[in-house]
């Protein structure tokens, strides 16, 4: 089950919109292959920007963390390094992937990675019976307990990255798909909920 690597993104940021001038203060990429971590990027981020109070009371990030950070100048050329042309994902993909766009456009860079899996998406769509898919409670559902401190980029990244994993094997225990490939998380991401238990169904049969 993930047969091919992937790379799991979480941002910590100021704000919510890069739009408006929101930047980032912490990365962390785990680099997923053969049904475990294997590798990893973490780093705090030193933008140039002020950290909200807000910020500091909900990550625990603090204006002296950042100030005292390697330089977005080094960071992201090295995240995008890090990533490649991999598939990538993470828990609300579309955050954290406007933000990896926002961030890479400011030094003239671009993102090469392979498409992108949303986690929340395809946690709602393979698990339409939670009662939440915030990354604490659907962890909890999951059994998957956060090993850090939630809303930092490591331990977010980490249960994210658990996530996923439990789901390639759901999907190789109930419906004998042996091979989970990004690919195919893609496409269960844009589906309907109510299409899923048959396209994966007809993947099986595919396969077998």
């Amino acid at each position: 089950m993930l047969t091919k690597p992937i790379v799991m993104l979480d941002f910590e940021t100021t704000g919510l919109s890069p739009d408006m001038g929101d930047r980032i203060t912490e990365v962390a990429a785990l680099r997923i292959a053969d049904g475990v971590i294997v590798d990893r990027y973490v780093s705090l981020v030193n933008c140039g920007a002020r950290i909200p109070a807000f910020i500091t009371s909900l990550t625990g990030i603090t204006q002296q963390m950042v100030d005292t950070a390697p330089p977005v100048h080094e960071v992201v050329p090295r995240l995008l390094e890090f990533i490649g042309a991999d598939a990538l994902a993470a828990h609300n993909a579309s955050f954290d992937e406007k933000f990896l766009r926002a961030e890479s456009m400011r030094l003239g860079m671009a993102p090469a990675h392979g498409g992108t899996v949303c986690s929340l998406k395809l946690s709602r769509r393979v698990y339409p019976q939670l009662y939440s898919y915030k990354l604490g409670n659907l962890g909890s559902q999951l059994g998957i307990p956060f090993r850090g401190t939630a809303h930092r980029a490591e331990a977010d990244a980490e249960v994210a990255a658990e996530v996923l994993l439990h789901i390639g094997r759901h999907l190789a225990s109930s419906y004998g798909i042996a091979a989970v490939e990004p690919a195919l998380l893609m496409s269960v991401n844009k589906l309907a909920a109510a299409k899923v238990h048959a396209f994966l169904s007809k993947q099986s049969a595919t396969q077998g």
